[in-house]
């Protein structure tokens, strides 16, 4: 048993990063669903979203940026399509009605601004990481991005109010 939960904590950043971005898709598909939990599916996102970015700059993106053969421009870019992400959760967040027409509009927005940034990352950073970083190095780096992550998500990174914060900062 101690070996699985350790195993769980030093899992390859890149394979945590691609689990999050394939979460965020199903969430997606579950706030477009009209049979679905559109709200509990889009309070999970929201709580995916901010604390898997947070987690990405503050304990995978400076990592990153020390390795010669990844782009610093593409890790910053990374970081502004992040805020493009944030804000138009947040424009989703302040919409009154689930499932009314400016509700459906800004979800359209949010999984264009998400989905774009994740094809790129996956892409780019992530293909970089995967070439250019050692396996150990990754193990190491997805159990500080885990651990950040989950900092985030319990102390509630995804209610609207701290939503705002993050796109206001």
């Amino acid at each position: 048993m101690a070996a699985q939960a350790n195993e769980a904590t030093s899992k390859d950043v890149v394979e945590l990063i691609l689990d999050d971005h394939r979460r965020m898709e199903d969430l997606f598909r579950e706030m477009r669903s009209v049979e679905g939990d559109r709200a509990g599916a889009l309070r999970e996102f929201s709580g995916l979203l901010i604390a898997h970015a947070l987690a990405e700059e503050a304990e995978v993106y400076p990592a990153l940026k020390r390795y010669r053969d990844i782009e610093n421009d593409e890790v910053e870019h990374g970081v502004e399509e992040h805020e493009e992400g944030n804000k138009a959760l947040l424009a989703l967040l302040e919409v009154d009605e689930v499932g009314s027409d400016d509700w459906d509009e800004k979800l359209e927005e949010l999984v264009e601004a998400v989905t774009h940034h994740a094809d790129e990352e996956e892409r780019t950073i992530l293909n970089g990481a995967r070439e250019n970083v050692a396996m150990e190095r990754r193990e190491e780096l997805g159990a500080a991005f885990a651990k950040e992550r989950a900092k985030q998500l319990g102390a509630g990174c995804g209610d609207v109010e701290n939503v705002r914060r993050v796109v206001k900062s």
